[in-house]
């Protein structure tokens, strides 16, 4: 099946976000955050707590959109487009295993 124009031009900007995000660091923030809450600097407060807690969320957020599950990637071995089972057939991921080793 070909690719639409669409279809292109969505993949690419997915790239893009994906490579920002990637440079962006937000899942080595996230740990970073995670670990300072380990052991809280004093003087720490409940606002403080609130507000890692919401960066942390939607840091994560972003993560999960737009960068790929490790466990769907490896399904499939190709990260542009990962295979979801859940919902699956049985006949749907024989055919799909027959295929791949076609």
């Amino acid at each position: 099946m070909a690719e639409t124009r669409a279809q292109s031009n969505k993949r690419i900007r997915q790239e893009a976000l994906r490579e920002q995000l990637s440079q962006g660091k937000h899942v080595e923030h996230v740990i970073d955050m995670l670990k300072n809450l380990e052991e809280p600097p004093k003087g720490f407060k409940s606002l403080d707590l609130q507000r890692i807690k919401v960066i942390i969320d939607t840091k994560l957020a972003l993560i999960k959109k737009y960068l790929p599950d490790p466990k769907q990637v490896e399904l499939s071995g190709d990260p542009e487009s990962p295979i979801a089972v859940s919902g699956m057939s049985t006949k749907e991921l024989e055919a799909i295993i027959a295929r791949s080793q076609g």
